[in-house]
């Protein structure tokens, strides 16, 4: 057992079982054990990959999403371009790399980036030195500066800790992290039932609750709705609000236990898309999509991206680009461009944002 894990035990053995929210909150971010809090989990060297390690193209369609957003907005000068969870920085020295095209949206940026782990922070720092634009860094959105803001939230929603509720002979009860016979971290359930939940399903059935992302929804709304802006989610998940488990753990590319070494290994769930967008509307915003990935990034011209690029490369390059692209679009098996969903949120006044021009799901 790690670390945390012993930590954790001797938590639930003083107070009794946790929520699978806090063991979460607590798994991921610690400040000493947590996941994100000690390493770089990203590549092939980490445990997953995601889409700006797989190619360039990915964070430079995205920083020009965002100048021609700035441009509806009536280029407000300055601008906030806000990034959660942006990893390593690839994907914001990306977008800033193909945003020169703009020179007037490259000079009013103001960029922060909400991470909360040192670690990573640093390694952000180290890719964004020569990026050639002003960068701050904040714990959270209410620490970021205010202003119009321009937001991009790449694999960030997922990793929220969630709350799972098991419907029971007694109605919902919620799922809890306690300690088996042996000792062991184990799954097991409230003794008594959620009363305010109403929903009804069948006996077994498992509803996830992200409130987490609600309120950080909400509140991004509300901003948006108040400062101006718009905000761009991908993430994979499900369009629908519905029932299922979807908890997951990720160690060196491979699924793994959750409750297994906790601290060491990536541990999510997929995103409500559909939750998500009622908080930020009730916030006062207008939501666009999701739509699947690949198809916005396709109307943002990831073809004619990757074709630039495989004319000035060599037979090797050219392939890595290739099968980059199929990776980022396709939606066949190993494929992102399904699984992977894309939501807008943003201010009532600006027009449609890039991408969810005539395609389905992009109602308001």
């Amino acid at each position: 057992m790690s670390a945390l894990g012993d930590e954790i035990k001797a938590l639930i053995g003083q107070e009794g079982p946790i929520s699978l929210e806090r063991y979460m909150a607590l798994a991921l971010t610690h400040p000493t054990h947590g996941y994100y809090m000690k390493r770089d989990p990203f590549g092939a060297e980490g445990d997953f990959t995601t889409a700006p390690e797989i190619s360039q193209m990915f964070g430079e369609l995205l920083g020009l999403w965002a100048a021609e957003v700035w441009t509806a907005m009536d280029s407000p000068n300055p601008l906030r371009l806000i990034e959660f969870g942006p990893g390593r920085g690839t994907l914001m020295s990306d977008a800033l790399r193909a945003s020169r095209v703009a020179p007037d949206f490259r000079a009013a940026l103001d960029v922060c980036l909400i991470e909360t782990s040192p670690t990573l922070a640093a390694v952000q720092h180290d890719t964004l030195l020569t990026a050639g634009a002003a960068v701050s860094w904040a714990a959270q959105l209410d620490e970021a500066p205010d202003g119009p803001a321009i937001m991009i939230a790449n694999e960030f929603l997922d990793a929220l800790p969630i709350r799972q509720y098991v419907r029971g002979p007694r109605g919902w009860c919620e799922r809890q992290v306690g300690l088996d016979s042996a000792g062991n971290l184990a799954f097991g359930l409230s003794p008594e039932p959620e009363r305010f939940i109403k929903a009804q399903a069948q006996e077994g059935d498992v509803l996830e609750v992200g409130a987490v992302g609600h309120r950080l929804m909400f509140a991004l709304g509300a901003r948006l709705a108040r400062q101006g802006g718009a905000a761009l989610f991908i993430d994979y998940g499900h369009t629908a609000t519905g029932f299922g488990d979807t908890l997951q753990a990720l160690r060196a590319h491979r699924m793994v236990d959750p409750l297994t070494e906790p601290g060491e290994a990536d541990i999510t769930a997929h995103v409500d898309f559909a939750a998500m967008a009622r908080s930020a509307r009730a916030a006062g915003a207008v939501v666009y999509g999701p739509i699947d990935q690949g198809d916005f990034l396709k109307v943002l011209g990831l073809d004619q991206r990757a074709q630039a690029l495989i004319s000035r490369a060599g037979a090797a390059q050219a392939a890595d680009v290739e099968a980059a692209r199929e990776r980022l679009s396709g939606k066949s098996v190993g494929g992102m461009g399904a699984l992977f969903k894309v939501m807008a949120v943003a201010h009532r006044q600006l027009p449609v944002p890039p991408g969810f021009h005539g395609l389905s799901g992009a109602a308001a």
